[in-house]
């Protein structure tokens, strides 16, 4: 019998958050009792395929991270390093990382704290057939084309989807895509599939909706809440991390 994939998750909190304020930067704000970037730890590591996580952070987090949040990551074996000044940056130094032997990495946004395991079961599982696969979320809003305040076009929005994450990439393709940067324009990359992309290689998606929300302004905290209220969630296991109250 064929073995599962081995997967490495690449958890990125090391972005500067200017647009959402606070004292605190968003994936370190506590939504529904938990901060949003644990949600997407717990979540990960309660996967057998997951042999390894990498947790992104800022160098001027390190102190709040170690002692706030530092014996829950430990007891789930995460490792953290200092995140770039872009996201692609942050990724790159994360690809260093990733241990010999693994099958998928996946690069998931820690802010994305709603994301369902059902979504990253067929993510992980159509990256492994084909190669490449991200969730996406279809548009709904009505989109325009703007220039100086006017509209110039309205867009159709027939066939646009919304890139999510987690992105899952087989470990060599991503790699690979990452050793092509050079000859891309940095200034145009919003994500790693457009890194593949440029490869010529075909990424697959995975519906998803708007649920799979990124956090990126104070009040969508409250809609993240509103939204986690309504997903099942089973009872752990096992114990959650060796201090209860580190997660709190």
């Amino acid at each position: 019998m064929a073995t599962d994939p081995t997967v490495a998750v690449i958890i990125c909190a090391a972005g500067a958050g200017s647009r959402f304020g606070g004292k605190r930067k968003k994936p370190f704000v506590d939504v529904a009792g938990r901060a949003v970037f644990m949600r997407s730890v717990e979540l990960f590591s309660s996967r057998d395929d997951v042999k390894q996580i990498l947790l992104a952070i800022g160098p001027e987090d390190e102190e709040l991270v170690d002692v706030k949040w530092g014996p829950n990551l430990k007891f789930f074996n995460v490792k953290t390093f200092f995140g770039g000044a872009e996201r692609f940056n942050t990724v790159e130094k994360g690809l260093e990382l990733v241990k010999d032997g693994i099958d998928l990495i996946a690069v998931h946004d820690a802010v994305r704290c709603c994301v369902r395991g059902k979504w990253v079961d067929d993510c992980l599982a159509a990256a492994a057939k084909t190669g490449a696969a991200i969730l996406a979320c279809p548009v709904t809003a009505t989109i325009k084309e703007v220039k100086d305040n006017t509209i110039t076009q309205t867009i159709d929005r027939a066939g646009l989807y919304e890139a999510q994450t987690p992105q899952v990439f087989k470990a060599e393709l991503l790699k690979e895509a990452y050793r092509n940067l050079k000859n891309l324009d940095k200034n145009k990359i919003s994500d790693d599939a457009q890194l593949v992309e440029a490869l010529g290689q075909k990424v697959s998606i995975v519906e998803t909706d708007s649920s799979n929300i990124k956090i990126t302004q104070q009040n969508d905290i409250a809609i993240a809440e509103a939204i986690l209220k309504t997903q099942h969630k089973p009872a752990p296991k096992g114990p959650t991390g060796p201090y209860i109250e580190a997660q709190w």
